[in-house]
């Protein structure tokens, strides 16, 4: 496949750095987890729910980032174990690690000594906050300081942390980019390269509009619920008649008029007050009601056909069981006899997605 003959070292656990090592898994290269037999391996191994079997070493949350790797247990804090990963290095591409700063030092697999082992060798490095700050990085404290939890929530309650952990994906993404950079960097010049992400970095980033809003004009986020600052009605939530949730993203006055038209309001849109993207936002709260009451007449899947066939973009608000009904999740999914998962490169390359990785590894002491 895409990255066939690449070996990756992965020494890191959790979910940002071993979703990169399952990425890469996929593109074809081969993939090393080198976990500790004195902590029984990735801490996420025994990060499982109250139905899962005790006994097995895959939890179905280690699962989810896993999947197409070897395990080979080591503690590098012994010698003997310290000189085979040297000895893995020296046939090693890439390595993924996620220590907090100066304790890959202590341990000696930092850049600069696996450099000289290797010198095209790729680090990357996931920290909580840079190298420059010890702080130990956690996806919920990092959900908190960087703004998200403080926006997340309906208006009435407290900050709301985000039911998965979206800084650590969003690591792994800058993460992923960064290496496939550095990768083709090295065709040109044969040099390795050290690449660090932050968690902190990471999630700031992904603040796109509602840093902007606050930096260029003034305006602090509010928890809004599902609503959208900039725009009406986006995300707003609908029950229909037969007790169901959907949720619409009219980002045009072409389409608001539209669903005015359909829902029979169509006088709505002719109103200064919600003719325009701009006016909607500063009435939303005499415009959503009246949506509301309309919308409740209709049966959620008549609704929804009826909205698709005019081109206005509108979902229904599934759960989990109704997400894997839906036809677009079918090619996303792994299945084995005892495991399915999630893949981490979604994307095709002349119409073809990565390769089915074998499943995640059991641990092996």
């Amino acid at each position: 496949m895409y990255l066939k003959n690449i070996r990756v070292i992965e020494l890191a656990s959790v979910l940002a750095a071993p979703s990169v090592g399952q990425f890469l898994a996929e593109l074809g290269a081969e993939v090393i987890k080198i976990e500790n037999p004195l902590t029984k391996g990735d801490v996420t191994r025994s990060w499982k729910l109250a139905s899962e079997n005790p006994e097995t070493t895959v939890s179905a949350y280690f699962s989810s980032v896993n999947w197409g790797k070897t395990s080979v247990c080591l503690n590098i804090q012994e010698k003997v174990d310290l000189e085979r990963l040297y000895k893995m290095i020296e046939q090693a591409d890439i390595v993924l690690a996620s220590y907090k700063p100066q304790d890959a030092e202590k341990l000696g697999v930092d850049y600069e000594t696996l450099s000289k082992i290797n010198s095209q060798l790729i680090y990357g490095h996931i920290t909580g906050y840079g190298n420059d700050f010890g702080k130990v990085g956690y996806d919920a404290i990092i959900q908190a300081e960087a703004g998200f939890m403080f926006m997340n929530g309906e208006p009435d309650s407290p900050p709301t942390k985000m039911p998965v952990a979206l800084v650590d994906v969003l690591a792994g993404h800058q993460l992923k980019e960064g290496i496939l950079l550095a990768l083709l960097g090295r065709m040109q010049t044969g040099e390795g390269a050290y690449i660090e992400v932050s968690l902190f970095d990471s999630a700031v980033s992904a603040l796109v509009n509602q840093a902007t809003n606050w930096l260029n004009a003034g305006h602090t986020p509010v928890r809004m619920g599902s609503e959208h600052p900039n725009i009406v009605p986006y995300g707003s939530i609908f029950t229909t008649k037969d007790e169901k949730l959907i949720t619409l993203a009219v980002g045009t006055d072409k389409h608001f008029a539209i669903l005015c038209d359909l829902l029979d309001i169509s006088e709505l849109a002719d109103l200064e007050k919600f003719a325009t993207n701009a006016q909607r936002v500063k009435n939303r709260k005499e415009l959503l009601p009246i949506l509301k009451e309309k919308i409740a007449l209709w049966d959620k899947n008549s609704l929804l056909e009826r909205l698709e066939n005019l081109k206005i973009p509108a979902g229904g608000i599934n759960t989990m069981p109704e997400v894997f009904e839906m036809p677009f999740t079918r090619e996303l999914m792994f299945k084995t006899q005892n495991l399915k998962g999630i893949r981490q490169w979604i994307g095709k390359i002349n119409g073809k997605r990565g390769i089915e990785p074998k499943e995640p590894p059991t641990l092996e002491i």
